[in-house]
């Protein structure tokens, strides 16, 4: 349990972020052993079934990790501003509203895969595969639900480790099920999708234990699952902004597929590992402003504007000195992390690689403001801005997919997302200027206001 309203401020977002970026490295370890795996095992096919469903994965699965981390962010407040008997209601809510929304959504989801994936072009040597991971996958929604809030709650009161103990543990569970279900067992992708499931029941099983033996504060009492209508709007506006950032975010990726998707199979499978690789190198952007998400909040709720504003210029200069080292790594490694990544060694395919993590990564200062501003304006309860930034990246992605991908081929797509995160930062700029909270150095304790 940690306390961001106090101490010294970049300090505070080092430490907290380290487990996190820690929990997300052993995450994507998996990811790529995963794909290495399949790609050993079963195939480029494999690959590019397992590739073509991510964009869904994004939207849906983003959609639930999105809502509950706006749950995350409510209850941070009130831990900010010590207001500990809400703070049991908003977890109770969490979980009350969590639950509805992963049944609501795992039933019109698995309703539509068909229409969608043809929606995507999927190629047809492919579609079998990728319907059978992704339906296993949307069909135990509600496991990753539990997670992501029972891991949300204990970084809203500032325990990051406990999350990444239990991550690290589901990572290696998952590769060995993945290696005893497809090599095994013989199940190909429905046996990968399977390995995903186990892993992460047994992360919740053990986050569940843990918040009861370690951190009784958090458990509600039966009275803290009475409705209350002013804590569950405020909790589902606050996830459901975040839920649709992400899932805008997933939405324009979707569409960006269903361009890809048209380009054949080697260009998948190209598009694909740049992804993996992308992740790597966004990965601690991404952290650094999931730390400025709670960081804020905290500080807002504690009613601490004055360490709001300095933890966004620390948070931006932090991923910025990120930035120069993911472009150095771009022009020395990028051929070496294609190979080890999916062990395609096809000259063609990895030049394509090289080629869109040059033009990418350049771009990564930009990212580092879109990111941190976006995640921060989330943290003080601006539930409009950052949602309007995710429209600009789903407006331009379409732009791409129905301009610039047919006359400029795969480097229309290679430059989309430059040009959208450009456009995104200007938005996100305004925002910030315009939002009355950063207008102030301190302000009345928020909870009180909720």
């Amino acid at each position: 349990m940690k306390d961001l309203t106090k101490g010294n401020i970049t300090k505070l977002i080092l430490m907290f972020s380290l487990p996190l970026l820690l929990g997300n490295v052993f995450q994507l370890f998996y990811n790529l052993a995963d794909t290495r795996i399949v790609g050993q095992t079963l195939g480029k096919n494999a690959i590019a079934a397992l590739g073509a469903t991510s964009s869904v994965n994004t939207v849906i699965i983003g959609f639930l990790n999105g809502l509950t981390n706006g749950f995350a962010l409510v209850t941070a407040r009130f831990f900010g501003a010590k207001e500990f008997d809400r703070l049991k209601k908003s977890v109770a809510h969490a979980l009350t509203l969590g639950i509805a929304t992963a049944i609501a959504l795992t039933a019109l989801s698995l309703a539509f895969i068909d229409p969608l994936l043809k929606a995507l072009n999927t190629p047809d040597n492919i579609f079998k595969q990728a319907k059978t991971y992704i339906v296993i996958i949307l069909a135990g929604m509600i496991i990753s639900m539990f997670y992501n809030i029972c891991a949300g709650i204990l970084r809203a009161v500032g325990d990051t480790v406990s999350p990444l103990i239990f991550l690290i543990i589901s990572t290696i569970a998952n590769i060995g099920l993945d290696l005893l279900f497809i090599l095994g067992f013989k199940m190909g992708v429905e046996g990968a999708a399977y390995a995903t499931l186990i892993a992460q029941g047994i992360s919740v099983v053990l986050c569940i234990i843990y918040i009861i033996k370690k951190h009784k504060f958090l458990i509600p009492s039966k009275s803290d699952f009475r409705f209350n209508f002013k804590l569950a709007g405020d909790m589902y506006a606050t996830g459901v902004s975040m839920g649709l950032m992400i899932s805008l975010v997933g939405i324009g990726t979707v569409i960006m597929q269903g361009a890809i998707n048209i380009f054949g199979t080697d260009i998948i499978v190209a598009h694909t590992t740049a992804r993996k690789i992308s992740e790597i190198y966004m990965l601690p952007i991404s952290v650094f402003g999931a730390a400025s998400a709670t960081f804020s909040s905290q500080n807002y709720g504690a009613g601490r504007i004055d360490r709001v504003k300095e933890g966004v210029k620390k948070a931006t200069l932090i991923t910025w000195g990120w930035s120069v080292i993911v472009i150095a790594a771009t022009w020395l490694f990028t051929p070496f992390f294609a190979h080890l990544i999916t062990g395609i060694s096809d000259p063609e395919i990895v030049g394509t690689v090289e080629k869109y993590m040059k033009i990418n990564t350049a771009f990564y200062f930009i990212l580092g403001i879109v990111i941190v501003f976006r995640n921060a304006l989330q943290g003080v309860g601006d539930k409009i801005t950052p949602i309007a930034s995710s429209i600009i990246e789903l407006l331009g992605k379409f732009a791409v997919a129905m301009i610039l991908a047919p006359r400029m081929g795969y480097f229309g797509i290679m430059i989309s997302e430059p040009l959208v995160w450009a456009g995104m930062a200007v938005m996100l700029g305004i925002g910030f200027a315009a939002n009355k909270t950063f207008r102030k150095e301190n302000i009345p304790n928020t909870a009180e206001q909720m």
